[in-house]
């Protein structure tokens, strides 16, 4: 395995999104100090000659894919074809970049949306291409399923320590709040949010809030993400997640206590519920030696006050 050191440049693909600006934090508070990043308009991972350019210069030693065009249930429906092509060429880019210029340990990121739609639940690593996937973000799916699988054969031609994780429905600071592309628990903070300020009596949530659904306060996932990368080199791919569940319903409840919102819920049933249930089996993890910290009232309690802090810069 690939040591990785305090000293070693570390580059964080997407450091300025929900995930990988929670991974820059994680590590510098662990003593890594020498992180670097670039914005979408300094550089364009899409585009092939630029990565290129950017690691002849910038020569990393390990590298942290978190950058990908994401996106909720209706911008993934809408969007297939960009969300596939996007995402594969950013993945492409970088993982074989880091490949030619001897990058010594790369972590990517890829989401539990992998997992077949009715794969058995909590969802063990092994689940993975043994049933169709859930059609509203098959393009999404397929595509962090190409990066997963890029780079266990790069680590099988080449023995490059190349590891994958892929982490359940995250939430904390950095999230995005525009409901066009959100997902559903900033969504509720926003919409529970806008509605308490403008004295609304109730609050529309798509579907029936029967669904179960697994969230993971961000900066524990980074937590595990440096702890993967400080302790892990196999070829099998990392569930990263709590164990635990609640409805979308419960979520709401959570949502609405937290923010003082003292109005209705009303559940549009038009509207798609997505997968039935999506639990992770993290006993791998666990039994590598990690667990999450934070639980859910907390967390949304953290997220909430972030977002009113940050209202003017948030992503609405």
């Amino acid at each position: 395995m690939a040591m990785i050191q305090k000293s070693d440049k570390i580059y964080v693909a997407g450091h300025r999104g929900l995930v990988g600006s929670a991974i820059v934090r994680s590590l510098k508070s662990k003593g890594y100090d020498n992180v670097t990043g670039r914005t979408h308009s300094e550089l364009d991972l899409k585009d092939q000659a630029a990565v290129r350019a950017f690691f002849d210069e910038e020569k990393p030693d390990v590298v942290v894919l978190a950058a990908a065009k994401v996106g909720g249930i209706n911008a993934n429906n809408t969007m297939p074809a960009q969300f596939a092509y996007e995402n594969m060429q950013i993945q492409c880019n970088v993982i074989n970049e880091s490949h030619l210029h001897g990058v010594k340990k790369l972590l990517f990121l890829g989401s539990t949306c992998i997992y077949p739609r009715m794969a058995p639940q909590p969802i063990p690593e092994d689940a993975l291409l043994t049933g169709p996937l859930e059609e509203t973000n098959e393009a999404y799916a397929i595509a962090k399923i190409s990066g997963l699988k890029m780079c266990q054969f790069y680590k099988r031609q080449y023995g490059d320590d190349y590891v994958s994780c892929m982490p359940t429905n995250l939430y904390g600071p950095h999230d995005n709040y525009d409901l066009n592309g959100s997902h559903v628990l900033p969504a509720m903070i926003r919409k529970f949010h806008e509605a308490k300020v403008n004295g609304a009596p109730s609050v529309e949530l798509w579907g029936t809030g029967t669904p179960l659904r697994e969230f993971l306060y961000v900066d524990d996932m980074a937590d595990a993400c440096v702890f993967l990368l400080e302790n892990y080199d196999g070829e099998q791919h990392v569930n990263i997640g709590t164990g635990k569940e609640v409805t979308i319903a419960q979520l709401a409840d959570i949502v609405k206590s937290t923010v003082g919102f003292e109005g209705e819920i009303v559940w549009n049933r038009d509207m798609p519920d997505g997968t039935p249930r999506k639990l992770t089996d993290v006993t791998r993890l666990h039994g590598l030696g990690w667990t999450h910290k934070v639980e859910l009232e907390e967390g949304v309690r953290l997220a909430y006050e972030w977002f009113r802090e940050n209202v003017d810069q948030a992503r609405m």
